[in-house]
């Protein structure tokens, strides 16, 4: 499994992850996107967000997942890819133009150029942001399980219709989950502000299970 940090970088919450995956049977590589960066301070999110290069994102996500493919420790097993907050934008975008991936599970990744955090009144670099998620669904590679909050401040319900709508058109097994009572960051335990215990729990059975179907082999 290639996982992906949120905004705020590899982080305590990102290794727990990263370990609770391994306890699952995954061979887990957590790719820092900002490992080139040298000191940095982010202040803002949604200007930090909106700096970064899209395509250069995901072509570390192709790297790990090709890493993973010839490690002794994936056992030559097929690669997924997970996701938070940014990093589950990363990993739709990824599902979408890697065909290293047999698999993508995204958590509340951003969906959208026209507003919220990602939205620019002069617009964005097209070189660092080509296409938005709800765009690139298009092109969907494998088999997809997104996770959303419908109290989301940064990820309206509109969004995920329409996420919902364009993927029902896709050729390769998608499907979107929302939790009524959840919003942003529903998975970190580390913020009592936003941690959603049952929703947490029933995502991470949806999620591995999901992983499962399409990573083990049979031998």
């Amino acid at each position: 499994m290639v996982l992906i940090h949120d905004v705020w970088g590899v982080s305590d919450h990102t290794r727990d992850l990263a370990r609770r995956l391994a306890a699952e049977g995954f061979a887990v590589l957590a790719v820092d996107l900002y490992r080139n960066k040298g000191n940095f301070r982010i202040g803002a999110p949604g200007p930090w967000m909106r700096a970064l290069s899209d395509p250069e994102a995901v072509a570390d996500v192709r790297e790990a997942a090709a890493f993973l493919a010839r490690h002794p420790a994936s056992l030559g097993r097929p690669v997924g890819v997970t996701g938070f907050c940014m990093g589950g934008m990363v990993a739709l975008l990824a599902a979408c133009a890697a065909p290293e991936l047999a698999a993508a599970a995204p958590f509340y990744g951003l969906l959208s150029h026209e507003h919220g955090l990602l939205h620019a009144d002069g617009g964005l670099d097209p070189v660092k942001k080509p296409r938005q998620p709800l765009d690139a669904v298009a092109d969907l590679l494998c088999p997809l399980l997104c996770f959303f909050g419908a109290q989301d401040e940064f990820i309206p319900m509109s969004d995920i219709d329409r996420l919902k709508q364009r993927l029902a058109a896709a050729e390769v097994p998608a499907e979107v989950v929302v939790y009524p009572d959840a919003g942003h960051a529903f998975m970190n335990d580390g913020r009592p502000d936003v941690f959603r215990p049952e929703a947490a729990r029933d995502a991470w059975e949806r999620m591995t299970a999901f992983l499962h179907s399409h990573l083990d082999n049979d031998d």
